[in-house]
């Protein structure tokens, strides 16, 4: 693990439950201040009070968008992207069409990247790509990765964690190996303990998106 940076600052603490309701996620921005992790992550709906709970402090709010199955239209991905930037997010975790990738509409899976790139940096935010690794045999999630980076993406994101398989270190590692170092990875779905999260922290993942950000970190405090 990178010794510039404590482990809460790679946390994205996330609840994107369809049972999360306001007072969960006010719980979400008093942990994420308490704890100072680097950002929030959250449906859209919950945006504008995710940033009005987070007032004050340096956590970012990451938002959701074409969640969590990407088989969303390029408009109604925009449409959500202008609507959660409108709201406050500074980050939007977005998910890639899977099928499309999958079937080689490569054509259409970068544009659907880049028109919610151009939206968010319209805003001043950046976007994540999720790939849905667990989906995607090795070549895809090179060719994915690919495609991210010429769309302009900031991050490549493993998971929603609502697939059939989390973050693993074999993912990461190569997505790191497949995008520049203008391109970060995002490991996320399934990372709930300290060795987790280190584990993939050294295989190259620069943020790590978890609902178990305060028990990780308590850990690293009851070892200290």
């Amino acid at each position: 693990m990178s010794k510039s940076r404590s482990l809460n600052k790679y946390i994205d603490h996330t609840n994107l439950s369809a049972q999360a309701g306001p007072d969960d996620i006010r719980l979400l921005c008093a942990q994420a201040r308490q704890w100072d992790f680097f950002a929030v992550c959250v449906n859209s709906r919950f945006v504008g009070f995710a940033k009005r709970e987070l007032a004050g402090s340096d956590v970012k709010v990451a938002a959701v968008v074409g969640f969590p199955l990407g088989a969303m239209s390029t408009e109604a991905k925009v449409a959500e992207t202008e609507y959660c930037c409108a709201s406050g997010a500074d980050e939007i975790d977005m998910v890639m069409a899977v099928g499309m990738l999958k079937a080689g509409y490569t054509d259409d899976v970068r544009g659907d990247i880049a028109a919610v790139v151009e939206c968010a940096a319209s805003h001043g935010a950046i976007v994540k790509v999720i790939l849905e690794t667990c989906c995607l045999t090795d070549d895809e999630i090179v060719l994915a990765c690919r495609i991210c980076e010429q769309a302009g993406a900031a991050f490549v994101k493993t998971s929603t964690g609502f697939g059939s398989g989390g973050a693993t270190e074999h993912a990461v590692r190569l997505m790191r190996s497949s995008v520049g170092p203008s391109v970060k990875v995002k490991a996320s779905g399934g990372i709930r303990s300290r060795k987790a999260a280190e584990e993939m922290i050294s295989a190259g993942a620069d943020r790590i998106g978890t609902s178990s950000g305060v028990a990780i970190c308590a850990e690293v405090l009851c070892d200290e």
